[in-house]
């Protein structure tokens, strides 16, 4: 029987960030999320400064989603936002806050993003796919089609291509580097040496999120070039177990390498 997977939820304060800049109109900028029991600040605001912003404006709005993130973290996030409400400029404005239940942060803070912020996905360019894990397998190792939940904005610094796309991870196995929740960037395997990559990997004949698991990739370094040895997917955590199991074993296909978590 498929296991039903249980998600705690959250009340989150929700604030949304417009700007209006002389001579025209209004528009959202930016969603922030405040965690009203960690008393922490999720931020995630637009990218394309340059081409939505005045000169005058550029560096501030270009510098303010890290300013927001080293605020909350120094004087926490309940104590910010009275700050912004109070004290932002007419060009800058920030809406009351709105009661909503999140369920992993960084998951509903990228979908509450896409809602209200309305950017022009530009795919593979500025944005990835964002996939259940089901359906990023299926789309990378079966060439079957896959409904994207949405489209999430990569980091600026991020090389873009088909081969990425992004899933949100399930399970604590990867702690303290990745979370259950986060939002992780992956690339599609490529043929080579697959030792010490953390790898997300499909077993054959598990159900629903069991199906799946995020592991670091290990094998023997002793065993000469060309023999086949035994590989180990190692978890961070100690409290997960390693998964011993041959390369030509059937049971698992490994889909893709680990890139990074989104912020």
């Amino acid at each position: 029987m498929a296991q039903v997977e249980t998600i705690t939820t959250h009340q989150a304060n929700l604030y949304i960030l417009s700007a209006e800049f002389p001579g025209g109109e209004e528009f959202n900028i930016g969603v922030l999320l405040e965690d009203t029991e960690a008393n922490q600040l999720h931020v995630k605001l637009r990218r394309d400064w340059d081409a939505i912003a005045p000169d005058d404006y550029y560096e501030y709005l270009a510098a303010l989603e890290a300013d927001f993130r080293l605020k909350a973290s120094e004087m926490g996030a309940h104590e910010l936002m009275v700050q912004l409400t109070s004290q932002l400029s007419s060009t800058i404005r920030i809406t009351d806050p709105q009661r909503v239940v999140a369920g992993k942060f960084p998951r509903t803070l990228a979908l509450l993003y896409e809602r209200h912020i309305h950017p022009t996905p530009l795919q593979f360019q500025t944005h990835l796919p964002l996939y259940t894990l089901r359906s990023a397998a299926g789309r990378f190792l079966e060439n079957a089609d896959a409904e994207i939940e949405a489209w999430v904005e990569a980091p600026s610094n991020l090389r873009l291509s088909q081969e990425l796309f992004v899933v949100e991870i399930q399970g604590t196995s990867m702690e303290p580097l990745i979370h259950d929740g986060d939002l992780a960037v992956f690339r599609l395997i490529q043929p080579g040496s697959r030792q010490g990559k953390r790898v997300l990997v499909e077993q054959r004949g598990g159900f629903g999120n069991d199906a799946y698991t995020l592991k670091r990739y290990t094998r023997p370094k002793n065993i000469p070039r060309g023999e086949k040895g035994s590989v180990t997917l190692e978890p961070l955590n100690p409290e997960h177990e390693a998964i011993p199991l041959e390369p030509d074993d059937e049971r698992y296909r490994i889909v893709a390498e680990f890139v990074m978590t989104l912020e």
